[in-house]
């Protein structure tokens, strides 16, 4: 729970909150671990197989497959565990398994590579939720929606310089000296995230037989019986259909509307994380002021004006004003979706909450990059992106029903359970 002096804090002393300190720290280690292990990989196994397709596209398998199976489970155990022991815990298990997987690559067995990213990804799924958990404990509610801004500037800032990061250290030295940054990167936040404030959760009981499942099956229920987390939950799947058709045909965009080589891929992404930095700065200033069902419909309206316009576009120029447009509007989708789930969901069921909703995202993301090239060959690059523009307009038409309700008092939520 919050204290009274959180409560009534002004909004200037979002950065003076020990847990945001903390928390913000961690995750620059993180995504600095995160991005040069993704190019380190990328660029490794694109090598060792001669740029072979399937191989490649194993390395997005590794990395997203754990969180259909996981985050349902990560969730509910987040809501059992003690959350900042559970997040020093996955950091060092983590890091562990970096230094291992490095030794099998240093002794010839090159493939393990991938492990790092599937063991990674695993254990994301049960620090993740955790992090949300401290994240409605720690800060006030009235702060909440700057908070996110705040984290969704730093993912923008790593956009730009990530891939710039992974590839030099990549490129200057070798696989195993990325392996090892990303291996000292996780202990190194490990060691910060003691600085957390003492956990005040008691870890439950080891459950009997079916109270683990009957548990899982509360964090469904929760959602479904609220009509907010039902209609972000139709506004993750739609959004995810969208974005996982535009991220994987974004290279056709380059190649047969601007008629420029692959490699121009690269500038229109840098223009997009640099909106993003920008946008999140802007939603932080603003948060306040703004509902978070408005905030991400906003976002979502954007999108489906944006991707439309970058899908008929032959204009350099105007695909790439278009695209840095979309890039400042994305925060407010992602902004607004975590802030709804913090809101909506009581602290007990969090973990849970989010167990259920990020995988939908993903989930379908993931789906629709498997369909995205028979939808190429079947339809053209205009086409998809007029569907994909469709959908971001019918999650954000999800949103009216819901424009004007407000997140229900602590012991409401707890009830719903």
């Amino acid at each position: 729970m919050n204290s009274p002096e959180e409560i009534n804090a002004p909004p200037n002393s979002l950065l003076r909150n020990r847990f945001l300190q903390t928390i913000i720290l961690s995750s620059i280690l993180l995504q600095i671990g995160i991005w040069v292990r993704n190019f380190a990989i990328l660029l490794y196994v694109a090598e060792q197989t001669n740029n072979d397709p399937y191989a490649i596209s194993l390395i997005s398998v590794a990395e997203f497959a754990p969180i259909f199976v996981f985050s349902f489970i990560g969730g509910t155990f987040a809501d059992r565990w003690r959350p900042k022991r559970t997040m020093i815990g996955c950091d060092l298990l983590s890091a562990v398994s970096v230094f291992v997987v490095l030794l099998t690559i240093h002794y010839g067995s090159w493939e393990s590579v991938y492990l790092v990213a599937f063991i990674s990804a695993i254990l994301s799924q049960f620090s993740q939720p955790s992090s949300m958990k401290l994240f409605k404990q720690h800060v006030p509610e009235s702060q909440m929606q700057q908070g996110m801004a705040l984290f969704q500037s730093l993912i923008a800032t790593f956009m730009v310089l990530g891939p710039m990061l992974g590839t030099f250290i990549y490129s200057r030295y070798d696989l195993e000296a990325s392996i090892a940054v990303m291996g000292v990167a996780f202990l190194l936040s490990a060691l910060v995230l003691v600085r957390l404030p003492k956990d005040t959760q008691e870890p439950r009981p080891a459950a009997v037989k079916g109270q683990f499942l009957r548990e899982l099956a509360e964090g469904f229920q929760y959602v479904w019986q609220s009509q907010v987390l039902r209609m972000l939950g139709l506004a993750f799947l739609l959004a995810g259909l969208a974005v996982g058709v535009g991220q994987t045909l974004n290279l056709f965009i380059v190649t047969e509307q601007l008629g420029k080589e692959k490699e121009f891929l690269q500038y229109m992404l840098m223009v997009s994380g640099i909106a993003m930095l920008i946008g999140g700065g802007i939603v932080a200033a603003f948060a306040k002021r703004v509902s978070p069902q408005l905030l991400l419909a906003i976002g979502m309206i954007s999108g489906a004006v944006c991707t439309i316009i970058i899908g008929y576009s032959t204009s350099v120029p105007l695909t790439l004003s278009v695209q840095f447009i979309n890039g400042l509007m994305f925060p407010c989708v992602h902004i607004g979706i975590s802030t709804m789930i913090l809101k909506w969901a009581n602290a007990s069921i969090v973990g849970r909450v989010n167990g259920v909703l990020n995988p939908l995202f993903t989930g379908m993301m993931v789906l629709s990059m498997s369909f995205a090239g028979t939808l190429k060959n079947a339809f053209s690059v205009e086409i998809i992106y007029s569907g994909s523009g469709l959908l971001f307009l019918i999650g954000a038409l999800a949103m009216v029903p819901i424009m004007r309700q407000k997140a229900p008092p602590a012991e409401q939520a707890q009830a719903a359970l």
